[in-house]
């Protein structure tokens, strides 16, 4: 019961396509997953950068206020805003004015 030479070829080559298939299949799942994955990662790629840009506009935003609140900080040690204090939370007048008060 000897095989043939013809035979041996023909599994040999089945074999080989049956191999390649495998490979094959193989080779595109992984080409399939690596798709999906870019996919998702470019997916976050862009959600951290619009939160890159949101964190970039609060730090603008903030050294804006910080340049405010220290010009006010400034204005308040000045002898300008003593007086516009005494004027309107303690009610006093300099020597030479007049006060006027809108009846209520």
């Amino acid at each position: 019961m000897k095989k043939s030479k013809r035979q041996k070829n023909k599994r040999k080559i089945a074999n080989n396509y049956i191999g390649m298939a495998a490979v094959s299949l193989v080779a595109v799942i992984l080409l399939g997953v690596f798709a999906i994955g870019s996919v998702d990662m470019r997916n976050r790629v862009a959600v951290y950068d619009a939160k890159a840009a949101e964190l970039e506009e609060k730090i603008e935003n903030e050294k804006e206020r910080t340049k405010e609140i220290d010009a006010q900080k400034e204005y308040m040690q000045t002898d300008e805003y003593a007086a516009e204090v005494a004027r309107d939370k303690l009610g006093l007048v300099k020597d030479n004015e007049i006060v006027f008060e809108e009846e209520k």
